[in-house]
C-alpha cells in the first residue's frame, strides 16, 4: 500500500499538471474566457483531488482484498480510470452549468469532454507514477497478512 504522503503527492501532482493542460485547452475548445475556465477547472480540480485520494485508497483496498496485491493489469487500469471519471461527472456537471450559465446539456458535453481528456490523462499519469514511484510489494503484502504478536510465537 502507498503511504499517506505518497497518496497526497500523487493527487496534488496529478491535479497541478492536469490544470496546466486542461485550462487553456478548455478555454480554446469551448470559446470561453480563460478566467471563467480557470475558476471551473480550479474548483473541479479541488473536488477531484479529494475524490482522487478517497477513490484510489478504496480501489487499492479492494484490490488487496480481492487479489492480494495492488498491482494493476491493463483492464484494471481502464476500469479504474472510467469509474473515477463517472463519479466526478455526477458531481461536477451541475456546478459547471451554474457557474458558466449554460444548460445542463451544454455542461454535460463540457464535462464529458473534460472526463474524456482526464481519462486518457489519468491512464498515462497513473502508469507513469507507478513506474517512477513503484509500490514496494512487501508493504502491500503487510496489509493482507494477519498481524502477529509476541504471544503468538512458540
Amino acid at each position: 500500500m502507498r503511504t499517506a504522503f505518497d497518496r497526497i503527492r500523487h493527487a496534488v501532482s496529478f491535479e497541478l499538471i492536469g490544470l496546466a493542460l486542461v485550462t487553456p485547452l478548455g478555454a480554446w475548445a469551448f470559446d470561453m474566457p480563460m478566467s471563467d475556465m480557470g475558476v471551473v477547472t480550479v474548483v473541479s480540480a479541488t473536488i477531484a483531488t479529494i475524490w482522487n485520494y478517497l477513490f484510489n485508497l478504496g480501489f487499492d483496498h479492494l484490490l488487496l482484498r480481492v487479489k492480494g496485491s495492488v498491482r494493476k493489469t491493463l483492464p484494471m487500469r481502464v476500469a479504474h480510470a472510467i469509474l473515477f471519471e463517472v463519479g466526478l461527472l455526477a458531481v461536477l456537471m451541475p456546478f459547471i452549468a451554474w457557474y458558466l450559465g449554460v444548460s445542463l446539456l451544454h455542461a454535460l458535453l463540457m464535462d464529458a469532454s473534460f472526463a474524456l481528456f482526464y481519462m486518457v490523462y489519468a491512464f498515462a499519469f497513473n502508469w507513469g507514477y507507478d513506474v517512477v514511484y513503484p509500490v514496494q510489494e512487501s508493504r502491500a503484502k503487510a496489509w493482507t497478512e494477519p498481524a502477529t504478536s509476541s504471544t503468538d510465537r512458540v
